[in-house]
């Protein structure tokens, strides 16, 4: 961190303290709530064929063309915010995996969404499911777990990611098969490897679904500053998402990643904890097209999954 912290600029817009370091963009609001942005395209670039960048009004298209033809098209705003994530195949078909321009029209205020806690239904072990403890089909079942409760609408996936009541609203695994060091976001070989029932997972479920996408989580212990921990925390959570892609082939276009620093604390401690740096997944599909079924219609002559 010593570099990404010397190389930090601070300033202040509109009341709040907005932090640059290479890559991430850190927020601090008057409240004390901070959240940490980052560009998601440099996953796609692994093992692209050539990448194109096109301005169409005010977006920006960054076009990702794989070895296989098919292409990975990242939309994003002027202000930098991601707009849409988009699959192109050979023949030209496109899926949107991710449509983040929806805004519900009586939302009051920027992303942030407060809901009533879920009541679950489910045993408690299910909902947050530990991976080193957990089958491969009970990791599975957990990726193609429905909400604990009926979702109410769409929700933006910047909705998702700074509110953690929305993201309640779905089951989440715990991979603690991963401990990161204090101050590093590297994932050892031998944790890596113990990753291939999720990377199972994962694969298997956007097998059958195209347009799932998971979120990963990535936390800290409570050592430090908030800056130094966001930073860190979205830093892991990148690299689980790399990991999965580049060692177990899960299509980095249906993974986005997430920092949350010590927001979250697993143990309630304020000293070094591995059990906090860690980094969680769970699948936000229904909270973003709000619960409604996601399964494409087959092409033709395709039978529909069972």
């Amino acid at each position: 961190m010593e570099d990404f912290r010397g190389a930090r600029q601070e300033s202040d817009q509109g009341g709040r303290k907005v932090f640059t370091e290479p890559g991430r963009v850190i927020v601090v609001d008057p409240s004390g709530q901070s959240f940490i942005r980052h560009n998601e395209e440099d996953r796609f670039r692994y093992g692209a064929r050539d990448i194109r960048t096109e301005q169409v009004g005010n977006d920006t298209r960054t076009i990702v063309i794989r070895p296989d033809g098919s292409q990975i098209i990242t939309v994003v705003g002027r202000d930098g915010q991601l707009m849409r994530r988009i699959r192109r195949d050979r023949e030209g078909r496109e899926i949107i995996i991710i449509d983040n321009t929806y805004r519900d029209p009586l939302a009051v205020g920027g992303f942030y969404v407060e809901l009533p806690p879920p009541v679950i239904g489910i045993p408690y072990n299910r909902y947050i499911v530990e991976s080193d403890e957990a089958s491969p089909d009970v990791i599975y079942e957990t990726m193609e777990a429905p909400p604990v409760q009926r979702i109410e609408r769409r929700y933006s996936l910047d909705e998702i990611r700074y509110s953690p009541s929305v993201r309640a609203l779905m089951p989440s695994i715990d991979l603690n098969t991963i401990n990161f060091e204090t101050g590093s976001w590297e994932i050892p070989p031998d944790q890596a490897a113990k990753l291939q029932a999720i990377a199972d997972g994962l694969n298997r479920a956007i097998a059958r679904n195209p347009r799932e996408v998971f979120l990963i989580e990535g936390h800290t212990d409570a050592v430090g500053n908030d800056v130094d921990n966001l930073s860190l925390s979205d830093r892991r959570a990148q690299s689980a998402a790399e990991l999965l892609t580049q060692q177990f082939q899960v299509p980095a276009e249906n993974l986005t990643s997430q920092g949350y620093g010590s927001q979250y604390l697993k143990e309630q401690t304020s000293g070094p904890s591995r059990i906090n740096r860690r980094v969680t997944i769970r699948r936000i599909t229904p909270l973003l097209n709000g619960g409604t079924a996601s399964l494409p219609p087959p092409p033709p002559g395709i039978a529909p999954p069972r």
